[in-house]
């Protein structure tokens, strides 16, 4: 080990710089001595204090026992001393978790003294391994249980991984729900429908489920033009669709009518499922099998027939209004 002097012996630099690095190690080694004397100063208070901490609770266990064999002099009974002694082992061990909470204690608030004191030298980084680690004979304290009863029923209580739980599969189920709407839509149905200008003509066309009206209403159009000249002039959106004595608007899709069983007032406006068979059963109350076909007028028939029947039964769907029982042969 090179001393002090020698390093500076071997020194190569100006005066100035010397007398630096001369006051540099001169405070280096004070600070060495204050940190050893440091370290010499906790392991007496540590020693001095687990050892007057000692006496004091064996003094207390003393003074218990000491009470026991006191309260148990001349004749007892079984009982009674029983009695007596599981209060005295009762308090001793009582006694015993009081002496280790307070060692806990003790250790925690002088560590950190430790480290206050260590921080404050430079070196402390360096010789913080050579500190004499404490006592560990002492049990840590134990965590305590959850006062919770098992048995109650808590999904009531919020519980944050089980709400983004719910919220995840409630998405994930909206999706799926949504894709398997898109897909119904984009079914083909044939639809049969009659252009009317005072008498019907029939004709079938296939379209999408998810095709609005007024789309519909175009895509017949242009195939009734080639016959019916008087069309060429009128756009789609001058056509009405009349389906069960009820004028279906123009932003319906067939798709909405479908899943939500729509009905006019003559019975259903799509029906796709089994019924009574009429013929059979003789009872003119119950709606045939077969749909209606849908009228198609110009805006301008409308209008002029709209006080004469069959066009004064007309009226606009609406899908809140409970329509009557199939009344019609």
């Amino acid at each position: 080990k090179v001393s002090h002097r020698e390093g500076m012996a071997h020194y190569k630099g100006s005066v100035g710089d010397g007398n630096r690095a001369a006051k540099l190690a001169r405070e280096r080694e004070a600070q060495k001595v204050k940190f050893q004397e440091l370290q010499q100063s906790i392991r007496d208070e540590n020693k001095h204090g687990l050892k007057s901490m000692d006496k004091m609770f064996k003094t207390h266990s003393t003074a218990v026992e000491d009470r026991f064999k006191a309260s148990t002099v001349g004749l007892v009974s079984a009982k009674d001393f029983k009695k007596k002694r599981e209060l005295a082992e009762s308090a001793i061990e009582n006694e015993k978790r009081i002496r280790e909470r307070a060692m806990a204690k003790i250790r925690k608030r002088r560590k950190k003294d430790r480290k206050r004191a260590l921080a404050s030298l430079s070196f402390a980084a360096e010789d913080d391994d050579e500190v004499e680690d404490e006592p560990k004979s002492f049990a840590p304290l134990k965590k305590k249980k959850s006062k919770k009863c098992p048995d109650v029923d808590t999904s009531f209580l919020p519980d944050k991984e089980r709400e983004e739980e719910d919220i995840r599969l409630r998405n994930e189920l909206a999706r799926e729900w949504k894709s398997k709407q898109e897909d119904m839509k984009k079914e083909l149905i044939e639809v049969t429908y009659s252009y009317w200008d005072g008498t019907g003509h029939r004709r079938n066309i296939t379209v999408t489920k998810g095709l609005t009206i007024v789309k519909f209403l175009e895509k017949c159009r242009r195939e009734l033009q080639e016959e019916f000249h008087e069309l060429r002039g009128v756009s789609s959106e001058n056509l009405m669709y009349i389906k069960e004595d009820v004028i279906i608007p123009h932003t319906y899709t067939f798709y909405d009518l479908i899943v939500s069983k729509a009905r006019g007032k003559s019975g259903p406006l799509f029906h796709f499922d089994v019924h009574d068979d009429v013929r059979l059963l003789q009872d003119s109350r119950i709606e045939k099998d077969e749909s209606h076909a849908g009228k198609i007028i110009t805006r301008a028939y409308y209008e002029r027939n709209k006080h004469i029947f069959p066009v004064n039964r007309w009226e606009v769907y609406d899908p809140n209004k409970k329509y009557e029982k199939y009344t019609i042969k």
